[in-house]
């Protein structure tokens, strides 16, 4: 069985993380989607509720588990017998910093390979920060998550700005 694990803070998820989420089961059996709490970037959102969040975004996907990890991810791929971590690149500014994290996690653990997967184009510009800022503003978030996701945004930022 080929187990691909794909981490990130998904601050929120957005249509540009399922994108990849999708494709990915096209290569491995099983995707684990791996929520970091990661607090250098100040989510918006506890860990537990992104989890939340990243199970209705992906309900509608077969062979997917959502889970938060804590620690180094090689580590966590190895736990759950995974072969290889799964990376969004966006632009070529993502690669510099997905370039060096491959190489440590190599260094790491030489069994878990890292592959790259580039969103379908009308995701490659999204990011969770611009979907923050847009819903902070008042922009409709159709195009860019999904309702559930939506919907939390909102009321988030609604408690904290009211």
């Amino acid at each position: 069985m080929r187990i691909g694990v794909y981490p990130g803070t998904f601050d929120p998820i957005t249509y540009g993380h399922t994108d990849i989420i999708a494709r990915s089961l096209q290569i491995f059996d099983t995707v684990i989607v791996a929520v970091a709490p990661n607090p250098s970037k100040r989510p918006l959102f506890d860990l537990a509720h992104r989890v939340k969040m990243v199970k209705h975004a992906t309900r509608g996907l077969q062979r997917v588990r959502v889970e938060p990890f804590n620690g180094l991810l090689v580590h966590h791929a190895r736990k759950r017998k995974a072969q290889a971590v799964i990376r969004g690149l966006r632009a070529t500014s993502d690669f510099e910093y997905e370039f060096q994290m491959t190489l440590v996690n190599r260094k790491l653990d030489r069994s878990i390979e890292t592959v790259f997967l580039v969103p379908s184009q009308e995701y490659s510009y999204l990011t969770s920060s611009i979907i923050k800022e847009v819903a902070s503003l008042g922009g409709p978030l159709d195009d860019f998550v999904h309702p559930y996701v939506a919907t939390q945004l909102i009321q988030k930022l609604r408690r904290q700005h009211p």
